[in-house]
């Protein structure tokens, strides 16, 4: 039978791109969704997020029950899940744009902004760049991945940080904890090397 990978649908995701890239990675049954009760039954997660860190979060709580469900079904179920760009970022305990907001909690650790530390830096991060993995890689391969963020997760354990970039200094690139990853990188944006990614993720075990 084929696993469902539930895309969620929170109004802050580039979903059809996704929803695409995890069909041309395999995926048979792609269910775009904001309804917990498919969420709670499906065998793997993604969750996207493009925009702000507040208002991602306000569109994922503004779902009833669709945050307890994911806490559910990752932190107790252990459904492989997999968070992309500001839907990594919500991972973290809070971020700061526009104001100081929980995330999910799930990954200790705050989201800030990207700080200029050479003028030739432009902000965002926008555009291709090198993921550089560390011992605690994951799903994650080196190769080159496409970004595009003004803001940058800083995890409190340095064991959850499976690879970084460097856009003036060292960026992480993508977090890991059991049978969680989060990518700052976009993989529906990164060509071979997304699809690689995501395909690692359909067949991923933790």
């Amino acid at each position: 039978m084929a696993e469902v990978v539930a895309l969620v649908d929170y109004g802050a995701g580039n979903l059809h791109s996704v929803a695409n890239a995890l069909k041309a990675a395999g995926c048979d049954t792609v269910t775009v969704t904001a309804n917990p009760d498919v969420v709670r039954a499906a065998d793997r997660i993604v969750l996207p997020g493009v925009g702000s860190f507040r208002a991602c979060a306000e569109g994922l709580r503004a779902i009833p029950h669709l945050e307890e469900v994911l806490a559910e079904r990752v932190l107790v179920g252990a459904a492989p899940f997999l968070g992309i760009c500001v839907g990594m970022q919500l991972l973290a305990t809070l971020g700061v744009e526009h104001g100081s907001t929980p995330g999910l909690g799930w990954i200790g650790g705050e989201v800030r902004p990207i700080e200029r530390t050479d003028p030739a830096i432009k902000i965002p991060h926008m555009g291709w760049n090198d993921v550089e993995v560390t011992r605690h890689a994951a799903l994650v391969e080196a190769g080159e991945a496409y970004f595009l963020h003004s803001y940058h997760f800083q995890p409190e354990d340095g064991h959850h940080v499976a690879a970084m970039t460097d856009h003036g200094g060292g960026l992480v690139a993508a977090v890991a904890r059991d049978n969680i990853v989060g990518v700052q990188f976009h993989p529906e944006k990164s060509q071979a090397y997304g699809l690689a990614l995501l395909r690692r993720f359909l067949e991923w075990k933790p």
